[in-house]
């Protein structure tokens, strides 16, 4: 909802001032400064990018006006590393053997339809459970593989967020290129049209770098800054199962393990100490 209001304010802002001071909306309508502005600015991203980075951007900025990595969300991921544990605690890692193995059939797993879907969350999971039943690793040892892991993860997360940090930069040039173009085409018209005529086109080549600013700052700057926040928050999910699963393997009892994974998570949507042991009770 914050975010939705934000571009409002945005629009309101940039068009009520300018409305206020007897401008003429018409004049800022100008499809051919965004066809150079939005094709230059895509072709660029397509060229630094590859076709994967596309589809995901894509998928994320969709997803912007909402996130999964809720209050609740956190609490599932906790209440699910608690209840493997506890399984694997009681009856030995081998009773977790078909719920890693077939995550989808697990029915612990499918308690947490939320988590399930996620692919890439379900793999760590399972991975590093596969490798604590095998108990060849210690404890430090396990940490430092969670923690290569997620070096490389983090750059993954974040490589979205730089993309389109990098195509924001370069949108006020963009702007500034559509206005040239603009600038050329009037002087190719001198001497032929009228005031009135030259007028609107050098009106037209500065809509351009307006066009060009405005995205920049307005929209792409705070998306990027948007997808970069979403990284963090998922990357912090990885951290706090990386925290359960190593104190799990250091000895530490389920109910004390998810408790370190707690405290990995950020305070704005951190469930209590209560409203997680009132959740692992009712598993």
């Amino acid at each position: 909802m914050a975010k939705i209001i934000g571009i409002i304010v945005v629009f309101a802002s940039v068009l009520g001032g300018y409305i206020l001071s007897h401008g003429k909306v018409g004049a800022l309508i100008q499809p051919f400064e965004v066809l150079i502005i939005g094709g230059a600015a895509l072709g660029a991203f397509l060229q630094a990018n590859p076709g994967s980075t596309t589809m995901i951007v894509f998928k994320k900025s969709l997803k912007m006006f909402g996130t999964r990595f809720t209050h609740g969300f956190y609490l599932e991921v906790l209440r699910l590393l608690y209840e493997i544990l506890n399984k694997s605690r009681r009856e030995g890692m081998m009773a977790i053997e078909a719920d890693i193995e077939d995550a989808a059939a697990s029915p612990i797993f499918s308690k947490y339809p939320g988590i399930l879907k996620d692919d890439r969350m379900t793999a760590y999971i399972c991975d590093y459970l596969r490798i604590m039943s095998s108990g060849n690793m210690a404890p430090h040892e396990l940490e430092g593989l969670f923690d290569m892991e997620l070096a490389s993860m983090k750059e993954e997360l974040e490589h979205p967020a730089h993309a389109v940090n990098r195509i924001a930069d370069g949108l006020p040039g963009f702007g500034i290129v559509a206005a040239v173009l603009g600038i050329v085409v009037t002087m190719a018209m001198l001497g032929e049209a009228e005031q009135a005529a030259l007028g609107q086109h050098v009106g037209a080549a500065l809509v351009g770098t307006f066009l060009g600013i405005l995205a920049a700052y307005g929209f792409f700057g705070p998306l990027a800054v948007s997808l970069e926040h979403d990284a963090r928050e998922e990357l912090n999910v990885f951290e706090s199962i990386k925290a359960c699963l190593v104190a799990s393997a250091s000895g530490m009892p389920p109910s004390l393990a998810v408790e370190f994974g707690r405290k990995t998570l950020f305070p704005a949507h951190r469930p209590s100490f209560s409203e997680l042991e009132q959740a692992v009770r009712g598993s």
